[in-house]
């Protein structure tokens, strides 16, 4: 079962990356709610907001990789909950690489048999408090 819930939850972004809408809404749940702290400090309800960003900012084009540092699952039954710090890295078209790194919490439901993200916290990677630099 633990296979089943990385596999889902490495469908999920693949899907954001890719810019493949149909993987995405399979593997992710219609009630989703989200927080993406660098967006608004507000939380987001349903799939519109990523949808939009995936029919408009597909990666697919471009060359990256993101990695799972540190990975948890917690698994309760039908419920797991995912937490790891994401690295995105990404080929600058001037050359070189760039990296950027936040904390991630995804939670997971089994419903008819699949797995489906129906909560995503995203919160920074740096230390708090955060100082001016």
């Amino acid at each position: 079962m633990e296979h089943e819930v990385w596999e889902t939850v490495r469908q999920h972004l693949d899907s954001i990356f890719s810019g493949d809408v149909k993987v995405y809404e399979a593997t992710t749940s219609a009630d989703l709610t989200l927080y993406e702290w660098w967006v608004t400090p507000h939380r987001q309800d349903g799939l519109d907001f990523h949808r939009f960003m995936i029919e408009h900012r597909g990666m697919g084009s471009g060359d990256y990789r993101y990695d799972l540092l540190e990975p948890r699952l917690q698994l309760y039954g039908d419920s797991a909950i995912v937490s790891y710090t994401f690295m995105l890295s990404r080929a600058r078209p001037e050359g070189g690489v760039e990296h950027h790194t936040h904390n991630e919490s995804r939670v997971l439901i089994k419903r008819d048999g699949q797995w489906q993200v129906v909560h995503v916290h995203k919160s920074p990677a740096w230390p708090a408090p955060l100082e001016a630099q």
